[in-house]
């Protein structure tokens, strides 16, 4: 569903021929919404969250105007947002559950005559395998691997439920095990900055955000990616387009001299 656009910020850039739409907070300045220059890096991007999103309902035009009583407030105002994050970053302890949940939900849409292949993560997912590893051998140049085995040995059943969601499910991806801990390989790996998806017809760009079970998903934030920490609920919630509730935060920042 398109942006309601309260302050016409829908504009088009094109790169090599292609047309992408996205929402400038410039434009939304100049039709409405007034000087917003002065907030934060990330506030920013959450302002570009709600334009995009408006609906009237979850997302409405006091939502979007509420960032400017942020600036007029010195930083703080009590207004409630539903900010709808990019794609869904998870580890194994998390994972595992909610791809149960996925599961059930394909039962039970069968159950009631539904199709269930209609049932996948409405955002991307990214689920990486790295809670699990013990180290049982060390100090040999063979470590690792001996590690690893025994972490497949252990976590079979675990690994093969994993492997079959990874192929079952779109918008699904699991990264194994031995791979990376979970920060290092959303840092490295999966970050990418902007985002494209197809939108009524449309290329729409937007800025790339995450919300991930991991308590170190927010260091993804020095690439410039919103990345905030949430509970397993919260995770399986966005999973399934659903936005996660915050107040507009407060945001504490430092000049280095």
């Amino acid at each position: 569903m398109p942006s309601l656009d309260s302050f016409k910020a829908r504009q088009t850039l094109t790169v090599d021929g292609k047309d992408y739409t996205y929402y400038s907070l410039d434009a939304a300045a100049k039709n409405g919404l007034g000087d917003v220059s002065k907030l934060p890096a990330s506030l920013k991007v959450l302002l570009e969250n709600m334009l995009r999103n408006e609906d009237g309902t979850t997302v409405t035009k006091d939502d979007i105007t509420a960032f400017k009583t942020w600036i007029e407030n010195g930083g703080k105002v009590t207004h409630e947002i539903a900010y709808r994050p990019a794609r869904v970053l998870m580890q194994d302890f998390t994972g595992v559950p909610a791809v149960v949940d996925l599961a059930a939900m394909r039962d039970a849409a069968q159950n009631l005559g539904a199709s269930a292949q209609a049932i996948n993560p409405q955002v991307p997912v990214d689920l990486v395998i790295d809670h699990s590893v013990m180290v049982d051998n060390f100090a040999g140049p063979d470590s690792f691997k001996k590690n690893v085995d025994v972490e497949y040995e252990r976590n079979q059943e675990r690994y093969e439920f994993l492997r079959w969601g990874s192929t079952a499910f779109e918008n699904f991806r699991v990264v194994p095990p031995g791979t990376g801990i979970c920060h290092q390989v959303n840092l490295e790996y999966l970050g990418q900055t902007v985002w494209t998806k197809e939108v009524d017809g449309e290329t729409v760009a937007y800025p790339d955000t995450c919300v991930g079970t991991d308590s170190h998903t927010t260091m993804i934030n020095g690439l410039s990616v919103l990345g905030w920490g949430v509970g397993g609920i919260e995770a399986e919630a966005a999973m399934l387009g659903q936005p996660v509730s915050m107040l507009i935060p407060e945001v504490i920042g430092f000049k280095l001299t």
